[in-house]
């Protein structure tokens, strides 16, 4: 460009649109996600599982599962209620067939979830065990494609790299990983330091993942989605027959924590595995340390592969941005 002046104002344009209008992922092509949830204990799960179909319904996203890390028998029919109700009651699940967590919900809002809306899955119990799941999914997609997105703890993960080779694939679970997982994105943590319930809850599942996961680790830590607070604008809408508002608006009803939104670490997650972390996040490179008693640490490393994010945009905007995707309704398809 002949002209300085207009060759620069063009790239303060293209540079202020970037950093503004996060509108994009990081990918043209469809970007293949399997989310592992603990879902019922809080209920910023329900607001992830929403962002993920709004993108999937866009195009951006290509859900490949969607596996319980919690073994209370309302955690597969509370994502199956959501995956039925986004159009998707297909989408595999799964859930842990070892040992591990067992968390009801402290506010009563799955039962009323699963009581009013549609889904066939009775009980956790039903679902097929999820390190299967998971062998199954990744043996079938493309070297190094697929994202993996933890909201919950740790066991599913841990069991998966643990697993041996079988009919499904003759990789073990650490070798099936580092061959199809581009990426893993976990809400877990607390950075630099401090004492996380995805961590601690199955201490023993996450120090051993985090010491032993072969692809990148971007942490979204309990000090990110503390800040950013969502459903007020949701709870208030007038959207109708909705399970991801009633599940809102039931949990939040009458709770002072609760009056200026509720936190959203899960969606914090599902933002960094479909967007990347910019415009939204810098981030630390190093790696976690989870010591015996579940707190973590973190050392800074430059030649590391797990990243921490911390806050760039302000929490009010990254809310704004998430809730409105948690606002999506279902795109009936032909």
């Amino acid at each position: 460009m002949k002209n300085p002046i207009a060759f620069l104002l063009l790239l303060c344009i293209w540079m202020f649109q970037s950093c503004t209008t996060p509108h994009k992922p990081e990918t043209t092509a469809p970007i293949k996600i399997i989310l592992d949830t603990d879902i019922g204990p809080d209920f910023d799960d329900v607001g992830a599982v929403a962002v993920l179909h709004a993108m999937a319904d866009s195009g951006q996203v290509e859900i490949l599962g969607i596996m319980a890390c919690n073994k209370d028998s309302l955690v597969v029919p509370t994502i199956d209620v959501l995956n039925t109700y986004f159009d998707r009651p297909a989408i595999p699940v799964g859930a842990p067939k070892s040992k591990g967590v067992k968390m009801g919900p402290n506010k009563q809002w799955p039962d009323s979830i699963v009581a009013h809306y549609p889904h066939k899955i009775r009980s956790t119990n039903g679902a097929p065990d999820a390190v299967a799941q998971y062998r199954k999914i990744l043996s079938a997609q493309p070297d190094g494609s697929v994202t993996i997105v933890s909201i919950g703890f740790i066991t599913n993960l841990n069991n998966l790299l643990q697993s041996t080779s079988d009919q499904i694939s003759n990789l073990n679970g650490t070798d099936l990983v580092a061959r199809k997982v581009k990426k893993l994105v976990s809400m877990a943590g607390w950075f630099p330091k401090g004492k996380e319930y995805n961590v601690y809850m199955d201490s023993t599942a996450s120090k051993y993942c985090f010491e032993h996961w072969p692809t990148p680790v971007i942490f979204t830590g309990f000090e990110i989605g503390d800040k950013v607070k969502t459903g007020l604008t949701l709870v208030g809408s007038t959207i109708r027959n909705n399970p991801v508002k009633d599940a809102f608006r039931i949990a939040m009803a009458g709770s002072n924590d609760d009056s200026n939104g509720h936190s959203s670490w899960d969606q914090t997650a599902v933002l960094i595995a479909i967007y990347g972390t910019e415009p939204f996040f810098t981030t630390v490179k190093g790696t976690i340390r989870v010591n015996q008693d579940g707190s973590n640490t973190w050392d800074e490393n430059p030649e590391g592969m797990q990243y921490y994010v911390k806050m760039k945009m302000s929490p009010d905007s990254l809310a704004e941005f998430i809730e409105r995707r948690m606002m999506h309704e279902p795109v009936k398809k032909d």
